[in-house]
């Protein structure tokens, strides 16, 4: 038997910024699927609004996940075939209470991209698109798993600087899980995983802008 996560208590709290950090198979992915509604533990509670997730069926976790929860992960998974604007808005159409595609796409800096294909665009700029589908639901909780990963030092900040933009602006709460120790300055908490455990936690006093990072 393979334990993935040992002993993990973690509270989240309303518009923090949290940089998740840790080497490969820390346990970085398996907490953000369970906190994220794709997985279920083998023991213990994952709370949401007095709702414990972990004993909730398929179809209420599937619920959660739409209503709630918005993914960002390492590539795209754009639609080749359809521009930004609908890339989002297929979102945007699944939701209660979306923002329009141009007003999530405005929000990530791509106001002037909104009917341009994937291919016409750059990594970054696709990544800036992932991001807007995912904020276009208006979710509570935001996870992006290693989103700069594929990217180079220039064309990541420009996603980080779209992150830190949705965080202040729509005060949803961010996780960004990394493995890139410099991305730590631009969060209010910091959180560290080795070997299935949450080895620290620590709040910044001092904020760094995501363009200003050490890459």
């Amino acid at each position: 038997m393979i334990t993935a996560l040992d002993d993990v208590s973690l509270d989240l709290y309303p518009s923090d910024l949290v940089v998740l950090l840790g080497a490969s198979g820390s346990g970085k992915s398996t907490l953000l699927n369970i906190l994220g509604g794709l997985d279920a533990p083998t023991n213990g509670s994952v709370m949401f609004h007095d709702k414990d997730i972990a004993k909730a069926t398929e179809n209420e976790r599937t619920a959660f996940r739409r209503h709630y929860i918005g993914f960002i992960f390492q590539f795209y998974n754009l639609v080749a075939s359809l521009t930004a604007r609908e890339n989002v808005g297929l979102v945007s159409e699944m939701s209660d209470d979306p923002l329009p595609p141009a007003e999530a796409l405005g929000l990530v800096g791509l106001s002037e991209r909104l009917n341009h294909f994937p291919a016409e665009m750059s990594g970054g700029e696709q990544q800036r698109v992932a991001v807007a589908r995912a904020i276009a639901k208006r979710p509570s909780l935001l996870f992006a798993d290693e989103p700069t990963g594929a990217l180079d030092s220039t064309t990541g900040k420009s996603v980080l600087i779209a992150l830190d933009h949705v965080n202040k602006t729509l005060g949803t709460t961010t996780i960004i899980i990394t493995h890139n120790a410099g991305m730590a300055a631009m969060a209010d908490r910091v959180l560290r995983m080795a070997d299935g455990k949450i080895v620290s936690d620590i709040r910044n006093t001092e904020k760094t802008l995501p363009d200003e990072l050490e890459w």
